[in-house]
């Protein structure tokens, strides 16, 4: 009769930790901090790449506007010098350089003088 004791008691220990082992098994959750990615696409990868394109064409124009200035400042320099040079070798006595405004103006008058 003790040996059918102990065969029931070990039997039922054992069947007591087997089932705490599934129901261990059983509680345990599933992580949510990870991102399913299904092909490759889905809604914040667009998301992203919309506002990185947004991005993009909005520096694109400011560097559009940037070197368009730029452009300007070198033609009105050019074109300044260019102006200089011909109104210091221009024949009129009274022609004079003025670099603040960078025209060629009359010593007399203070008017432009074509050179």
């Amino acid at each position: 009769m003790k040996t059918l004791q102990q065969r029931l008691s070990n039997a039922s220990l054992s069947l007591l930790l087997l089932t705490a082992l599934f129901s261990v098994q059983h509680t345990a959750q599933a992580r949510t901090d990870h991102l399913i990615i299904q092909d490759g696409n889905n809604a914040l990868s667009n998301e992203e790449a919309r506002q990185q394109k947004e991005q993009w064409d909005a520096t694109h124009r400011l560097r559009g506007k940037v070197n368009n200035y730029n452009e300007k400042v070198f033609d009105r320099e050019d074109q300044a010098f260019d102006t200089r040079v011909g109104c210091e070798k221009s024949l009129n006595v009274n022609a004079y350089w003025e670099p603040n405004t960078l025209r060629c103006l009359d010593r007399r008058t203070g008017r432009p003088v074509a050179p």
